[in-house]
């Protein structure tokens, strides 16, 4: 990288303030975003560079659109350089959800904010059955991956396998299925290049075993202190505890984006835990659509919703505000910990061709992953009672009541589906127009 090209700290600040103040759109349009001000406008970094990193962020647990920024501005502005980029890229969105969550759990039993709701909720609906269809076209191209995404679909619906399970069993046979592959090429046969495999990298971020091990040891202690305080001071039984126990887990295993985890977190959130309804789970779903930043601030909504409804000696708001800060705190420390301790070795990651092929196989999966998300959102939209059947060899299905379906739902999830399919309408127009929809149907007719 040419030293002309790095900016000035303040000025790098700026950019990353406007990157996550404007950072609508989800993962796709938060990339596209970067990648026109950071290559296009600034030419800070070069598209091979920003292509480089964009594919090393892939194979990490966690939002990839936040780690990319966190990345970029590590390459920068070193270790400083990286946390100002990761949190401004989170922190426009952390104080609107934030927000959002006050006001939705002191009023929405207000008629109208709850008929709001009621349109937003199909609109989720079909923005989730769109990223189904975009990730089903990219990633399902042979036989082998569509059975990964089958076999998910129905680990995860029907037989209610839990998550880091089909995860790690999707990346065994993808790392199976290449060693076969590998075995039957022909001998002498190679591999593609990597892209950018040749380019130099800066000084600053050539591997560095000291370095690496102080990195390991500064943010493991970031990221494990607040929890063992949680449950010293709360008690193990507590909802912080359980809050920052569970959600370092899904800092571990959120590969494939916030769509692949959601359907674990919702299950688990509403099911197992109970913090919260079906009904207030894709309300969450569809503040976080409507926000700039990672959709995964969801589960700070989810953190807020929890401790809300199990303040303890606290006044409920502010409990909210401390659970949803510590879900924050111990789903993103993480993300800096696998940037700044990883990225040093990108180059040794990427040509591993064994890890590639198991990252293949997640990718096939979080296909069937997301599908699962889409059904279980669809049976709690459509329908207001949803029942568990219990079937042979351990099945446990979820089966809609008929008589409990919701007509006026169905038709703007199909409005919603038809309108960012056919029409190309955009994510916030939609919800915006679904929303309005939702209010005059419940509130005029």
């Amino acid at each position: 990288m040419d030293a002309r090209q790095v900016p000035s700290f303040s000025e790098a600040f700026r950019t990353w303030l406007r990157i996550g103040l404007l950072g609508f759109g989800g993962p796709a349009g938060q990339i596209a975003l970067m990648h026109k001000t950071l290559v296009e406008e600034k030419k800070w970094v070069d598209n091979e560079r920003f292509l480089h990193a964009l594919n090393y962020c892939h194979f990490l647990p966690g939002p990839e659109a936040q780690q990319l920024a966190t990345y970029v501005g590590w390459l920068l502005h070193r270790t400083w350089g990286g946390i100002v980029a990761g949190t401004l890229f989170i922190l426009p969105g952390y104080c609107v959800i934030m927000a959002l969550s006050i006001l939705y759990a002191g009023y929405r039993q207000v008629p109208a904010v709850e008929a709001l709701f009621y349109g937003l909720k199909p609109a989720v609906l079909a923005i989730v059955i769109g990223a189904v269809l975009r990730m089903g076209r990219k990633s399902l191209r042979t036989p082998f991956a569509v059975c990964l995404a089958g076999m998910a679909f129905m680990a995860l619906f029907a037989f209610r396998v839990p998550f880091p399970w089909v995860i790690g069993c999707a990346a065994l046979l993808g790392w199976l299925k290449a060693g076969r592959d590998r075995a039957a090429a022909p001998a002498g046969a190679a591999g593609a290049a990597v892209p950018g495999d040749a380019e130099p990298l800066p000084d600053h971020v050539h591997p560095d075993t000291g370095r690496s091990l102080r990195t390991l040891a500064m943010w493991s202690a970031l990221w494990f202190i607040p929890v063992a305080a949680s449950g010293w001071l709360a008690g193990w039984d507590s909802v912080y505890a359980h809050i920052a126990l569970f959600f370092s887990k899904m800092a571990v295993v959120t590969f494939g984006g916030a769509y692949a985890v959601l359907t674990y977190v919702a299950q688990q959130a509403v099911e197992n835990y109970q913090w919260l309804s079906p009904g207030d789970m894709i309300s969450g779903l569809a503040l976080a659509e409507t926000t700039p930043g990672p959709l995964i601030l969801v589960l700070q909504y989810v953190g807020f919703m929890a401790a809300y409804a199990a303040p303890g000696a606290l006044h409920p708001v502010v409990a909210g505000v401390l659970g949803g800060t510590l879900a924050v705190w111990v789903t993103f420390t993480p993300c800096f910990l696998w940037i700044f301790l990883g990225a040093p070795y990108m180059e040794k990651v990427r040509a591993n061709k064994a890890l590639s092929a198991a990252f293949a196989g997640v990718t096939a999966a979080v296909v069937g992953v997301i599908l699962n998300l889409s059904a279980w959102f669809g049976l709690h939209t459509l329908f207001t009672r949803v029942q568990d059947w219990d079937g042979p060899v351990g099945l446990l299905l979820p089966v809609p009541v008929l008589a409990s379906f919701d007509a006026g739902a169905f038709a703007l999830s199909a409005v919603a589906v038809f309108a960012m399919t056919r029409f190309r309408l955009g994510m916030g127009v939609t919800l915006g127009l679904c929303a309005l929809s939702g209010w005059a149907m419940k509130l005029l007719l």
